[in-house]
């Protein structure tokens, strides 16, 4: 297959066709989690797209030619607040956080990332980057801080595109006395008593966030490297002041050729927050009751977020997890009944995914493929986006499956306590019965008005 990839660029708005440095050392940089707390669906829509790509990377130059680079924080001021409240070390907070964030994107299914750096197992390289930028003219110290000197930086900006007065409101500028200038912002600042530090040139301390990104992607993907992603939040100050770091410290043009950025998430129509009650954790939506009543699986928290095209806004909503269930169920039906090799890749498919990560036109395709009845290409396809990995029996069920006789029993049970009018006991037996994967379709006889129930594998 000769297909093209082409991505859209936040750096230039516009969609380019993806041109490697190097075809074969692509280099891909994804912001990680900050393990201070579980991470909330929002979070999850970063780490499929991102994984979508990687994959599809692979697909194109080869899974040894793709090296990706997703960071852990392990060291910020949200971190330690957490770790005050909780009464327990900053070591066991983001040891046990980082745990439970590292098993659900696995049951995300993605992909592990050829490296995933600790900022803590970083600090040399983060004085030694801070040190270049003070070299350079780019940074200041002052009172126990180093400081990015932005107005040294003629084109700061230009990835977000902001005036000037946008990005001093954006940035929540902290007023200090000893800044320069309102938009400067922290590289290196000193540690309180029981907060974690470094000794360093500037006293015992420790890095801005900002440094933190910009030091590790340059030890693992070097000065200027192919593509950096992540959530459109960060486009600014985040991302904006890597570049800032990257490029001044090393003297380049770019730090990344290509920035991709994915859209925000919304939960049931509404912004999820703590204070509206929708805030929601992948690992509740795992193995907790807390949104639709019940849990699910991640396979389908996957279809449920490609769905949707990855630069636009998604609203997060049942009905959605509830049809993504709903497809994958047929998908896995039609495995179970042909029981297929994975075949040859669907060049319709592939293109969907190479024209920007079109997943939605690429979902569609698995569509006509299970409509075909192509079953073999049907799971080579699902499988590149990270979906049919499962046993077939684990999603469907066959007449083989089903204990008849104890289905039976239960529905006499259930018309029991109908008549009994114990609607409640008759509603717990329902349940029951769904949930061995049967469908059960009352009638009522016209004439004496008894009520009979019939069934089959559903």
């Amino acid at each position: 297959m000769s297909a093209v990839l082409k991505l859209y660029n936040t750096l230039t708005r516009e969609r380019e066709i993806f041109a490697p440095i190097d075809p074969a050392r692509i280099r891909l940089y994804v912001c990680g989690p900050t393990v201070y707390d579980f991470a909330h669906i929002g979070n999850a829509r970063p780490l499929i797209v991102f994984d979508t790509l990687y994959r599809v990377l692979r697909e194109l130059y080869g899974a040894d030619h793709v090296k990706y680079v997703r960071n852990i924080t392990d060291v910020d001021d949200k971190i330690n607040a957490r770790a005050a409240e909780r009464k327990i070390s900053i070591r066991e907070l983001t040891e046990a956080t980082n745990a439970v964030f590292q098993q659900d994107v696995a049951d995300l299914n993605c992909l592990p990332p050829d490296v995933q750096p600790r900022a803590t197992e970083h600090i040399a390289e983060m004085i030694a980057l801070v040190e270049k930028l003070i070299a350079n003219g780019h940074a200041y110290a002052a009172d126990g801080h180093v400081l990015f000197d932005v107005p040294s930086m003629k084109d700061y900006g230009g990835l977000s595109r902001r005036p000037l007065d946008d990005m001093i409101a954006g940035a929540r500028v902290d007023v200090a006395p000893y800044k320069r200038g309102e938009m400067d912002f922290v590289l290196w600042k000193p540690s309180k008593e029981g907060e974690p530090g470094w000794d360093s040139p500037w006293g015992f301390g420790r890095p801005g966030w900002h440094l933190e990104c910009s030091a590790m992607s340059h030890k693992h993907l070097g000065e200027v490297f192919d593509i950096h992603g992540g959530g459109i939040d960060l486009v600014f100050p985040h991302h904006e002041n890597e570049i800032a770091q990257t490029r001044c410290a090393f003297g380049h043009d770019v730090m990344a050729n290509v920035w991709m950025h994915n859209g925000f998430l919304q939960v049931e129509g509404e912004k999820m927050s703590k204070s509206l009650g929708n805030f929601i954790t992948i690992h509740e939506l795992l193995h907790e009751d807390k949104f639709g009543g019940r849990a699910w699986k991640g396979e389908v928290l996957r279809l449920a977020m490609l769905r949707g095209a990855y630069r636009q806004p998604i609203d997060w909503t049942v009905k959605a997890l509830e049809e993504a269930e709903k497809t994958l169920q047929r998908w896995y039906a039609l495995l179970r009944e042909q029981k297929p090799e994975a075949g040859e890749l669907s060049e319709p498919f592939l293109d969907a995914l190479c024209d920007d990560l079109n997943t939605p036109k690429a979902i569609a395709e698995l569509h006509q493929l299970a409509g075909a009845g192509e079953a073999d290409k049907l799971l080579r396809a699902a499988n590149l986006l990270g979906l049919l990995h499962d046993d077939p029996a684990s999603w469907t069920k066959t007449a083989a499956d089903i204990d008849a006789a104890l289905v039976e029993k239960l529905i006499a049970e259930r018309l029991d306590a109908r008549r009994a009018k114990n609607f409640a006991e008759s509603d717990r037996l329902r349940d029951l019965i769904v949930a061995m994967g049967v469908k059960i379709m009352d009638a009522k006889d016209k004439q004496t008005g008894e009520l009979s129930t019939r069934w089959e594998v559903g």
